[in-house]
């Protein structure tokens, strides 16, 4: 383990001035990219503390699709090496489109997932679990004891036992998360009223164009954005 606090997550971010980056900071009242709070848009189904309850967990991550999850630095590994490493995987990398999003329920939260599963996508996702691995510390065995407990399939165990993550290769499933746990009652309200929010960005296909670095100080505070590194592009920052 690194005796570095600080967790590091290669994500899908869309660029913060685009319709959906603005839609989705503001249901979740914070922009990643900026460090910022956000006011949250006034909806006529859900109330406003009910609104902020929801959204409190998606928003100390801020509106992303895990690529390679959150981990600590390896004994040795640097940020600024992490960064070089990602801005060159980018640069050899094609953008591509994914089907329009539309709100899911995934068990008990509600998220934003294609419509149809992409191959591309999960190659993508697959591709930054590897290459990134070399940077990434074992997990404590608090926390590997926390994901065993949640009820994870042989196949999943054998993934957290490979990859410090039960939900990759696979078992991947790329989701930009909306919500926190809802009740039963709570989900369909939510959902209806999220398919009304984001209808205006469902309806067409979505760039994959640029894989965003995170950087979390400590457990206590929010993901931050460090840097978002367009394909085929030459490293330099992009929002």
């Amino acid at each position: 383990m690194s005796a570095n606090p600080a967790r590091y997550g290669i994500y899908y971010m869309p660029p913060a001035h685009s319709q959906l980056g603005q839609l989705a900071a503001a249901w979740l009242g914070r922009d990643a990219h900026a460090g910022a709070a956000l006011a949250r848009p006034i909806m006529s189904q859900v109330d406003g503390s009910a609104m902020a309850a929801a959204t409190a967990t998606p928003s100390h991550y801020g509106f992303h699709g895990t690529l390679k999850p959150p981990f600590h630095l390896y004994a040795g590994q640097r940020e600024a090496e992490l960064e070089q490493a990602l801005a060159a995987f980018c640069r050899l990398r094609p953008p591509f489109d994914i089907s329009p999003l539309t709100v899911q329920s995934m068990g008990n939260f509600l998220a934003l997932r294609p419509v149809d599963d992409s191959p591309a996508l999960g190659g993508l996702a697959a591709d930054c679990v590897r290459a990134f691995d070399s940077f990434r510390a074992a997990p404590g065995q608090d926390e590997l004891a926390r994901r065993r407990a949640s009820g994870l399939t042989e196949r999943q165990l054998h993934l957290l036992g490979q990859w410090g993550y039960p939900y990759v290769m696979d078992q991947f499933r790329f989701h930009m998360t909306l919500t926190g746990p809802l009740s039963a009652s709570a989900r369909p309200v939510f959902a209806s009223a999220l398919q009304e929010y984001f209808q205006a960005v469902c309806r067409s296909p979505l760039s994959i164009d640029a894989l965003t670095l995170v950087r979390q100080p400590n457990r206590n505070t929010p993901f931050q954005v460090l840097q978002r590194y367009p394909f085929g592009g030459d490293g330099t920052k992009s929002d």
